[in-house]
């Protein structure tokens, strides 16, 4: 079985390379890397293949890295641009969560939102946090776990998970949902060359509402957030 390891974060990102080394360690699955050649956080599931071509570079034994997106990297694995086809997408582990909204717009559960269109078991790993990470806890976390993962994936879904940031190895896991985040940024406006305006983001610190059951919950009490989410409008009867 082939696992494909892509990011949002860039090929350099350590929690895409200690996943790698932790899962390649236990031989149970053939693990290849195509990840970004540089950071490509908060692209969304945007495709730079629709486009432009794709420039891919051999970064080492079974490790590739590219000029385009996280779903463009699932789309090129999965369509043959590379010497192996995956059985299985794992997005991250991303560097800090990725909690309510942000799966709308995160590259990293982009690439598993792409690699169930394509009907590929898909997961998206994040570990909370801002500085600091705990990779090895992280990473081993992932590894013992990820057959359990990918038991609960289904056609129309892939899982988000989210890992708190500590020491020691989480509590548990819990079923969540996403919960309601609120990012509170502002735009700044300048002149710039040949009086042009110019517009750049100011983040600003979001908040996000820890209703129980919801993924920050979870995290927040130290557990594993585990979220099924839904690639297509669910519609009802």
């Amino acid at each position: 079985m082939n696992i494909l390891l892509t990011n949002d974060d860039g090929i350099s990102s350590p929690g895409i390379n200690k996943l790698a080394e932790v899962l390649r360690s236990k031989g149970t699955y053939n693990i290849y890397i195509l990840a970004p050649d540089s950071d490509r956080s908060g692209i969304s599931n945007g495709l730079s293949i629709m486009s432009n071509p794709i420039k891919i570079n051999e970064v080492s034994n079974q490790s590739w890295s590219c000029s385009g997106f996280p779903a463009d990297c699932v789309i090129l694995a999965a369509l043959g641009a590379l010497p192996f086809k995956p059985d299985i997408v794992v997005s991250g582990i991303n560097s800090g969560a990725n909690i309510g909204l942000d799966i709308l717009y995160s590259g990293t559960a982009a690439a598993a939102r792409q690699g169930t269109l394509m009907g590929l078991p898909s997961i998206a790993l994040s570990l909370a946090g801002k500085e600091n990470y705990n990779w090895d806890m992280a990473a081993a976390y992932c590894a013992e776990h990820l057959d359990e993962l990918l038991k609960m994936w289904k056609n129309d879904i892939f899982i988000n998970v989210n890992i708190p940031n500590i020491q020691s190895s989480p509590g548990g896991m819990a079923i969540t949902w996403p919960a309601k985040k609120h990012y509170n940024d502002s735009i700044s406006v300048f002149k710039g060359p040949g009086n042009r305006n110019w517009a750049y983001l100011v983040p600003e610190k979001s908040t996000i509402e820890a209703e129980d059951g919801s993924d920050w919950d979870a995290v927040l009490k130290n557990l594993v957030s585990v979220s099924p989410v839904y690639v297509y409008p669910v519609t009802r009867s």
